[in-house]
Parts: structure tokens; C-alpha cells; sequence
């Protein structure tokens, strides 16, 4: 597997993806695009991982866009309007697409500031941890721009649609302290313990079940589109596929017994 612009690391049941331009602060590149895709679908295909860490090299977790080429309108950013349209459909919007399909769960593990597309990248996991000082902006506006790879669907998912759309419109930035109280993230920590904290939360989820956590990740996303009567019947049909399972008798087994759970994807 040959990527580049981004670094793919595995710990056992913990796959560790890192943004790899720190001179542009990690911002997106046709080849980070293509990389990080090709990422999780290594990471989705090995059954030995369980969980998937997102971050960013240096002091930064993404810029998002990279301004130099912006401004010389090359690359991603080159063409007229059908052009362009194009080259996001097929390009940094491959990144959604491939996130939403994504089963597993996948932390963001927020090393620094996290703006524009990197924002954006950040509410595409599942949980997202920050460094304390990290900073948190949807700065579209103020480069003449918009959300272009989900952000405006995505933040408002998370924040709530009032807090998300004054963020879209003033474009202005905030510290952890605000980002935790509005929910946009889930915990903050010191930048020296960011990587032991985001491991233990990953720890919390992997010592689970891995197809309950996948099924009730998707029961929870898929859920929230739905009316209460389809939920049920996802949530049944769920039901009736990980209670014939051999994890659902381990974990029984063990709680009866008053023992550790050793599941094993089955």
C-alpha cells in the first residue's frame, strides 16, 4: 500500500491515520484525498482493527485548504464553475462518502487547530478529542467560499443548527472551552497525554462487542433520519442479526460469570 500526504500506522486493534503536510498545515492534496480513502478501506478490511484514529502531523490537525494553490487556482482548485463542481464531486466530497459508509469507529484526535475542510474532517468522526489550545473554525466565508465537502450538514449535526449556522456565517474561530460547552467535542486534555486519552477511549469501545459497536453505530446515525416506526424495525432487524451470534453468548457468559468478555468478531 503506497499513500501520500498521510501516514497509516497499526497498533493491533488501533489504526492511527495522520495528515502528513505539516508545511501546508495539513492541508488537503488530490494525493491526501486518494490516500485517506485507500486508508479506511484497508483499515475496514482487516478484521484485527476496531477502531480508527484520525490526526494531523505537527502542531495542526488540518488547515483544510491549501491557500497557495487556491490562489494560484491549480490543482483541485482549477476550472470554470462545471469544472470545478466536477472536481468536488470527485474529489474531497470522496471523503464524506467514504466516512458516512465507514462501519467502524473513528476518533478524531485533535492536535491543533482544525479549520475549514479540517473542521469539516473533524465532524466526520465518530468522537472527536482536543488538545487544550486546539482551535475550531468553519472559515469558509472569509475566503469568499462555503462549506464545500459537507461542513454545513455535518456541524449542524453536531452543535445544533442555530450554533452551526452562526458559525458558518461569521466564520469566526473558537478555543476548546467553547467547543466542549457547545458539544463539539467530547473531552479535552492536555496536548503532551492527547494520544493516551484518545487510546483509552478507543480502548472503552474496542473491548466491546465489534459488530454490536458497528451495528449500533449505524442504528444511531441511520436512526436519526427515520420516523420512530422505521427505527424500530432497523433496530430489530439489528437485533435479530447480533443475538445469533457468538459474541452475544460470550458477553452473557461473562456477565453471569462476573468475568472480562473475550470477543472475538464473530
Amino acid at each position: 500500500m503506497e499513500l501520500k500526504d498521510l501516514r497509516y500506522e497499526k497498533d493491533g486493534w488501533l489504526a492511527t491515520i495522520t495528515l502528513d503536510r505539516e508545511e501546508t498545515r495539513n492541508a488537503y492534496s488530490d494525493a491526501m484525498i486518494e490516500s485517506l480513502v485507500t486508508a479506511l478501506d484497508v483499515a475496514e478490511q482487516d478484521d484485527e482493527v476496531r477502531c480508527v484514529v484520525i490526526t494531523g502531523a505537527g502542531g495542526t490537525f488540518s488547515g483544510g485548504g491549501d491557500l497557495k494553490l487556491m490562489q494560484a487556482r491549480g490543482g483541485m482548485f482549477a476550472g470554470g464553475p462545471v469544472q470545478l463542481r466536477s472536481a468536488y464531486l470527485r474529489g474531497i466530497q470522496r471523503i464524506p462518502r467514504r466516512m458516512t459508509r465507514f462501519e467502524k469507529p473513528t476518533i478524531a484526535a485533535i492536535n491543533g487547530p482544525a479549520i475549514g475542510a479540517g473542521l469539516d474532517l473533524a465532524c466526520m468522526c465518530d468522537l472527536r478529542i482536543a488538545a487544550n489550545g486546539a482551535r475550531f473554525g468553519s472559515t469558509f466565508v472569509k475566503l469568499g467560499l462555503i462549506p464545500g465537502d459537507g461542513g454545513a450538514y455535518l456541524l449542524a449535526r453536531i452543535v445544533g443548527f442555530p450554533r452551526a449556522l452562526e458559525m458558518v456565517m461569521t466564520g469566526r474561530l473558537i478555543d476548546t472551552i467553547e467547543a466542549e460547552r457547545i458539544g463539539l467535542v467530547n473531552e479535552i486534555v492536555d496536548g503532551a497525554d492527547l494520544m493516551a486519552a484518545v487510546r483509552r477511549q478507543a480502548e472503552r469501545i474496542a473491548n466491546n462487542a465489534p459488530l454490536a459497536v458497528r451495528l449500533a453505530k449505524s442504528a444511531v446515525y441511520h436512526s436519526w433520519d427515520l420516523n420512530l416506526e422505521s427505527a424500530l424495525n432497523l433496530a430489530a432487524t439489528y437485533q435479530g442479526i447480533v443475538q445469533n451470534t457468538p459474541d452475544h453468548d460470550e458477553g452473557v457468559a461473562a456477565t453471569i460469570e462476573r468475568r472480562a468478555p473475550h470477543f472475538e468478531g464473530k
